[in-house]
């Protein structure tokens, strides 16, 4: 037994292991998928490919639906796994920016419907699935600045016109990835003091409104154990070996992923509460509970509410301080 092992291991070590598929094959499956869900007149299509795993190379509709589009000024701050940008390409560029799908094409011309999306405006996409937007509030040289973590961990700046577009930016982008971002596949066999995270899936979820809000709830029970079992085994934290960086960024990512199920539970309530696919409506609405949320928070006279108090929506502005970015 133990020389079968030792001979699987090696063939395996010596040849790379290769797609059961063929990539072009599985391309061309994914392209008439979308054909038959957005019929004929989806036959334009583009790929935004985020590694070399070609079941990530998914395929999206150039007419779907726009969910917000408009002037933002973006800083690439960190790359993929959170590395921090080289200074030379963390400069700000302005763009015409369109939520479109679960994709953020950042145009440098302004946004016409009918218009061919560029090499460039590809080339500068950003996927918006399990991403998350928060107000950048440990950014204080610029104002109206939101920070959008992606589902590979990279980080970007972006400026809005105004306090208010950004927030509908963040409202939108995370109502975007609470609604269609499909279940997380399980995390990679490592060793037991290596963290892998989870790989997260590119395609839209299969699921309904009320199925994907179970499934947030169920991911949200899953992490939030995962945690406290974490918290259970602590690491010195003057202790600077691997094992020490590996706790820490397990606990780090666990706190991020607790914030961003959160975030996306709280969207998903609000949606289902107000009963409609009206953005303007939701946007409406989730602001006027965060504004009473606040106004209840500074009021004083009542010691019971104030110790009490449980805010029932997403804090979109709160920030998760990135490490190491």
């Amino acid at each position: 037994t133990i020389f079968l092992f030792q001979t699987l291991y090696n063939s395996i070590k010596n040849e790379k292991l290769e797609w059961a598929i063929d990539e072009d094959e599985l391309r061309k499956s994914l392209s008439e998928l979308v054909d038959d869900k957005f019929g004929a007149s989806a036959k334009k299509v583009t790929r935004i490919v985020d590694s070399s795993n070609p079941f990530l190379d998914i395929p999206q509709a150039l007419n779907a639906v726009t969910y917000k589009h408009g002037v933002l000024t973006r800083k690439t701050h960190a790359d993929m796994d959170g590395k921090r940008t080289p200074r030379g390409r963390r400069g700000w560029k302005k763009f015409y920016a369109v939520l479109k799908g679960t994709i953020l094409y950042l145009q440098k011309d302004e946004y016409k419907p009918d218009k061919d999306l560029s090499e460039v405006d590809l080339k500068n996409a950003i996927r918006v699935h399990h991403a998350l937007a928060t107000k950048a509030s440990d950014y204080s040289k610029k104002s109206n600045v939101l920070k959008l973590k992606t589902a590979d961990w990279r980080v970007f700046l972006f400026q809005a016109p105004s306090k208010e577009e950004m927030l509908s930016w963040i409202l939108r982008i995370n109502l975007v990835a609470a609604i269609f971002s499909a279940p997380a596949f399980p995390a990679a066999i490592c060793s037991m003091k290596k963290f892998c995270r989870p790989l997260l899936p590119s395609s839209m979820t299969k699921l309904c409104q009320e199925e994907q809000l179970r499934s947030h709830e169920n991911k949200m029970k899953q992490i939030a154990d995962e945690l406290a079992e974490h918290k259970l085994h602590p690491v010195e934290k003057s202790l600077k070996s691997k094992e020490a960086e590996e706790y820490r960024l397990k606990e780090h990512y666990l706190i991020f992923e607790k914030s961003r199920y959160e975030t996306y539970i709280n969207l998903l309530c609000m949606k289902i509460k107000v009963g409609t696919d009206d953005l303007e409506k939701i946007e409406t609405n989730f602001f006027k509970v965060e504004a009473d949320d606040i106004a209840l928070r500074k009021t004083h006279s009542s010691p019971s509410l104030s110790q009490g108090h449980v805010s029932i929506s997403c804090k979109a502005e709160k920030d998760i301080v990135e490490r190491n970015t």
